[in-house]
């Protein structure tokens, strides 16, 4: 089966502090929670990408290497995922062009703040399983 619309690619860093809990930042466009991230531009490698999205939505420079944790698609956006759990280098949490709201939040609450398609991600990174998940998802309920 072939679709004239291409798969995007997308990257999202699970950002962890000293006490177990996720960076999640509340999206300006949808209201939602997730952690931040975003599509990958033509000319940069997964790393830059990763630290591009989660500095512009965060405020915090990541450390690389990070941990691949999960690979998500989004059968309905076309959108392939890769989440990666990621340290802290530098920097402190700040709201921008992108973010309304930022939050660490335990797993408890990411489950109660997160469509579970978004929730599954933070979770999946916050157990760090080796090797990595593969997942499915609507955009918001996974298949």
């Amino acid at each position: 089966m072939s679709t004239d619309r291409p798969h995007s690619v997308s990257v999202a860093g699970v950002v962890v502090d000293d006490q177990g809990r996720a960076l999640l930042i509340q999206r300006r466009d949808n209201g939602h929670w997730e952690p931040p991230g975003g599509i990958l531009e033509r000319e940069e490698t997964i790393p830059e990408a990763l630290q591009r999205e989660v500095l512009e939505e965060t405020g915090i420079k990541i450390a690389l290497p990070a941990t691949l944790t999960g690979v998500y698609k989004n059968m309905t956006g076309l959108i392939v995922s890769l989440v990666f759990r990621c340290e802290a280098a530098d920097g402190t949490p700040m709201t921008g062009d992108e973010t309304r709201a930022l939050r660490w939040a335990t797993r408890e609450e990411v489950s109660e703040l997160a469509d579970e398609a978004y929730a599954i991600r933070v979770l999946d990174a916050l157990d760090a399983m080796s090797p990595p998940v593969i997942r499915a998802h609507d955009g918001v309920k996974l298949v």
